[in-house]
């Protein structure tokens, strides 16, 4: 797994805070960080032992979109 690159620690910090306090989305702070998908998901590992978070809430909506795709098939 590839290191995070951390060359602007203050930038990883707020976006990682306002992912965790679910205020964006994991790309949206992955980009204010300045990071790919896979070095913000390390970073937060790294310091906050946890990765991309899936809420019940949103694996419920996504099960609904998938099934108006199968219905509308």
């Amino acid at each position: 797994m590839k290191k995070p690159k951390e060359e602007n620690p203050a930038k990883f910090f707020l976006a990682a805070n306002l992912y965790l306090t679910h205020k964006v989305s994991f790309q949206r702070a992955a980009e204010l960080a300045g990071m790919s998908f896979e070095e913000f998901k390390a970073g937060l590992k790294k310091h906050f032992n946890t990765g991309y978070i899936l809420s019940d809430e949103v694996v419920t909506d996504d099960l609904v979109v998938v099934e108006q795709l199968i219905s509308d098939s």
